[in-house]
């Protein structure tokens, strides 16, 4: 629960609009309605003041915004809120929406001219602890800690955090009657109300603890020693001012607006036709379906009852949550009343708890089901702790279970499937029916933020979910799962199946009504989660002792690195510090500065080792020795430890949730990020072998983002360079410096690639003037000749630059939404690097989009023609397989035919072919 208060009386509930307009807008994704405009904050705080309803039962409540216009702050202080920004557009749009929303969810609304809304709360909380009220506010600002009381709670439902008066002296180190002294030291620099110089939470509290109150700080200020009591002795003239700024008003004139809180202030039951008017609006599609069914029940109770016709326009619409009922499953008949209640459901929400996070080696201790919201059973299997209940034999359990998990039409959906599916085949049980996943569902929908259960939970329902650490612990002392008392684990378990369902019925509705996302996942998320479940599985082999010589090998050049880099820095130094490495460089050697850190000393990082190793050889040194450490304790010393006793191969994990374009990423180990460009790396890559009678193939996309950009632009250039199969980068060069592709020289040619290359990725003059080691003025030139030859390039920067600053988002080929949540925002750099995202995004985007199809389209033709062959590495724009020698020639001819007809774009897509013993071979 929200809040859980026993308290006797009438209660009122405030809520502080404005914090929560803000909130709501910087918390929620960029929600937009079906006629584009901005809706993230409306829905935000149609979901908060619900939630609050549902929660606190009071007789009275508001909800309170500021006004437009000055208050009486201004008139004191001049500079009072002086360099607040303006409200963001977007923001300001909701407005009005936002006030009929309050309005229809049954919150009398309160702004007040002159007024701010902590004063307007201050006032009506006085005057209901007068009246012998309970009040909560529900709120985010720090400064209305002075308003709590015996009788007045702050809660922050963003954090679920409550603060009453012990509460309030935990939090800052004062009570509520220093909440306002407080301030006054430190300060609010979104107010700009200047406290003490440098005088942060701590200094304040140790002054207040020492003199009690501000006037006993001012009174002892001589005595205070050091800078930070100049700051004070400096800051003497303005505190009693800032001290008025800070205090909450708890006296103004509200008569014209609150006649009295029993009679302005009660509290109203939800509109349903205003609601169902406002949800249609800006397509609220759950919260839609319920109203209308609400509405359709009560008109069908018309007409058997027309005295029920009044009631229409008074019955709440439906809370977000009904009461939970969670079931510990732990006899056969509740089994069997499970079994049946799953078999005829259209959908099920499964999941496990485990042993271990290892997907290979986990077993399972217990599963979850839900088959509608706030309904959930936990059947445990495999708690061990002295102390458990009798339990059903997991054996039994999954036996009688497998049936339904393998039936392809029983629809189950979850939180992250793959790893669940692993699981369950390690107990010889392959899942099927998997319709839905809410990791994905929020990764499609908005990827560049968090997609754990938890964050999930907080953002889209509300609910602060039970964590893994308040059910097993932290640190040394954290129990495995199977250890968790039952009742403790039921609870967690069971909740996690049902906030996943309703995690669903909350998502699922967004994606459906937007065809490119729905496409995106349903057609390449969900199919790329069950090939990758196939190739994790598979894993790989590795030539274990051949990285055991490699590493040995790399143990002795180390070795001779640093009695190298000792005589170049004449004497012995820590070659991983970087303030050693500053001292030799800088004092000693006198290097050039390339750079500094923030805190003013000169960098050591990778770029200035870069630069520097270009003319002086102790910097060189170092890289080439940094590289091979990280290649050894990378590479060569841990991939033979992580070689599965049971499969004798490594299985990476391939999280697909992760990069904001699509892209997978690999872990544990990372085989995507072995260096192919040095000796050792690719003696790496060699040690990914193939088993006797096998051999690998390495199938990759060539020139891909290059085809992309080609497609996307629309330049008639690039497009009948590609339709001739001409070689690009000299076509570029060609273009570019004016010869003909027969004159272009390999210099020419290598400046073109650069270009190509690097407009990719948003390079500026002074980006490829670095990269080429030539002056900027001749980088300029040979963008603006680019730009020139290739204009449709030119033109699509352009207008994908306007398009993402007025959308927030880019969109790949396939509808896979890239959301820049920094480019109409943040620092300068920030946000020059969103605009450089937005070029690139839709070509790594669509990139990734293609060669997920691939696998999907590879693997479904491996399975209809029963190969042999093993899908088991992806990496970047490449897929690699282990194939029977019989298979070779039939993969050989069909891999570049599938990957290159996954998709029809404006020039022709190619795939090369490798085969080889070794994964380096097959290069």
């Amino acid at each position: 629960m929200l809040l859980e208060r026993n308290l006797k009386g009438k209660t009122l509930v405030l809520v502080d609009g404005s914090s929560y307009l803000y909130r709501a807008y910087h918390a929620m994704p960029d929600l937009r309605g079906p006629d584009g405009e901005p809706t993230g904050a409306l829905y935000g705080i149609v979901n908060m003041l619900r939630r609050m309803r549902k929660d606190v039962t009071a007789e009275y409540s508001a909800c309170v915004f500021d006004a437009k216009g000055k208050t009486f702050r201004d008139e004191w202080y001049p500079e009072y809120k002086a360099h607040r920004p303006p409200m963001p557009d977007d923001l300001a749009k909701q407005i009005e929406p936002i006030h009929f929303a309050v309005r229809a969810l049954g919150w009398p609304l309160l702004m007040v001219d002159g007024v701010e809304a902590d004063d307007v709360i201050g006032t009506l909380a006085a005057e209901a602890e007068r009246e012998g009220m309970n009040v909560l506010i529900s709120t985010g600002d720090k400064d209305l800690a002075q308003l709590v009381s015996p009788h007045v709670t702050l809660v922050n439902t963003m954090t679920n955090e409550t603060l009453d008066r012990e509460a309030v002296i935990a939090k800052f180190g004062v009570p509520p009657e220093r909440i306002i002294d407080y301030l006054s030291l430190i300060g609010d620099t979104v107010d700009n109300v200047p406290g003490v110089a440098k005088c942060g939470p701590k200094t304040a509290v140790k002054w207040l603890s020492q003199y009690e109150t501000l006037e006993g700080v001012i009174a002892n200020a001589a005595d205070i020693k050091g800078a930070v009591g100049e700051n004070l002795r400096r800051a003497l003239d303005f505190l009693p001012l800032g001290k008025k700024l800070v205090t909450v008003e708890r006296a103004c004139d509200l008569k014209d607006h609150v006649a009295s809180i029993e009679e302005t202030l009660t509290t109203r039951p939800e509109s349903p036709l205003d609601l169902r008017e406002l949800f249609m609006r800006y397509g609220f599609r759950t919260w839609l379906r319920e109203v209308e069914t609400l509405i359709e029940q009560v008109e069908t109770a018309q007409e058997v009852a027309p005295e029920a016709a009044n009631v229409l326009a008074a019955a709440p619409a439906p809370t977000i949550e009904a009461p939970r009922h969670y079931e510990t499953v732990q006899t056969r008949e509740q089994f069997d009343a499970w079994l049946a209640r799953i078999d005829a459901a259209p959908i099920t929400s499964f999941d496990t708890e485990t042993t271990s996070l290892d997907p290979m080696v986990a077993e399972i201790v217990g599963l979850s089901l839900a088959v509608e919201a706030n309904c959930a059973a936990y059947i445990p299997v495999a708690h061990r702790g002295p102390d458990h209940p009798e339990q059903l034999p997991r054996d039994e359990v999954l036996a009688r279970l497998k049936p339904w998990l393998e039936n392809p039409e029983k629809k189950k959906l979850g939180q992250h499937l793959k790893y669940d599916e692993q699981v369950l085949l390690n107990h010889g049980i392959a899942l099927n029916g998997v319709e839905h996943d809410t990791l994905l569902q929020s990764y499609v929908l908005e990827s560049h933020r968090s997609h754990d259960m938890d964050s999930l939970a907080m953002r889209h329902l509300g609910v602060e979910t039970i964590k893994y650490e308040d059910v097993c612990g932290k640190g040394a002392g954290q129990l495995c799962f199977d250890e968790v008392p039952v009742a403790t684990a039921a609870e967690y378990a069971a909740e996690d199946a049902d906030v996943t369902y309703q995690l669903h019925e909350a998502l699922y509705p967004r994606i459906e009504c937007e065809p490119g996302l729905l496409r995106v996942y349903r057609d390449i998320e969900i199919p790329t989660s069950r090939v990758l479940r196939k190739m994790e599985r598979n894993g790989v082999l590795i030539e274990s002792e051949r990285l055991r010589r490699q590493s040995n090998e790399i143990a002795t050049r180390l070795i001779e690195l640093e009695a190298e880099a000792y005589k170049l820095a004449g004497g012995e130094f820590n070659l991983g510090s970087p303030k050693q490495i500053g001292q030799i460089f800088f004092e000693r050697l006198q290097l050039p500065v390339i750079k500094k850190t923030p805190s003013g000393a000169p960098s050591t990082d990778e770029d200035v080792l870069q630069k520097l190793a270009e003319d002086y050889p102790l910097p060189k040194l170092l890289l080439e020795h940094r590289g091979l450490s990280k290649l050894k304790s990378t590479y060569t010393d841990k991939l033979p430890r992580m070689v599965n006793p049971r499969t004798g191969r490594v299985h990476t994990n391939y999280a697909q949730a992760v990069a904001v374009t699509g892209r997978l990423a690999s872990n544990d180990p990372n085989l995507q990020n072995i260096p192919v460009r040095t000796a050792e790396g690719r003696r790496i890559r060699e040690a990914f072998i193939a088993p006797e009678g096998r051999k690998i193939v390495s199938a990759d996309y060539s020139q891909i983002e290059l085809r992309i950009m080609a497609h996307i632009s629309g330049d008639e250039s690039l497009l009948a360079s590609f339709a001739k199969g001409e070689d690009i980068h000299r076509a570029t060069a060609s273009e570019v410096f004016g010869v003909t592709p027969l004159e272009v020289t390999d210099d020419q040619r290598r400046i073109a690639k650069v270009i190509n290359f690097g407009l990719i990725y948003g390079m500026s003059s002074f980006g490829l003037a670095s990269n080429l080691g030539i002056t900027r003025d001749a980088a300029k030139l040979y963008i603006d000749r680019y730009f020139t030859r290739y204009p449709g390039v030119a033109r699509y920067m352009d207008d994908t630059r306007m398009s993402a600053k007025e959308k927030g988002f880019v969109e790949t080929v396939f509808g896979r939404r890239l959301w820049l949540p920094e480019i109409n925002g943040g620092s300068g750099p920030r946000r020059q690097a969103a605009e450089r995202a937005a070029i690139n995004a839709p070509m790594q985007g669509t990139a990734a989009d293609l060669i997920k199809m691939s696998m999907i389209a590879v693997q479904d033709w491996l399975e209809r023609e029963n190969a042999a062959s093993l899908m088991i590495m992806q990496v970047h724009d490449e897929l690699v397989l282990e194939v029977p020698e019989d298979e070779l020639p039939t993969v050989r001819e069909k891999l570049p035919q599938l990957m290159c007809g996954v998709a029809e774009l404006k020039v022709p897509l190619v795939a090369e072919v490798g085969v080889g013993a070794n994964w380096e071979e097959a290069h």
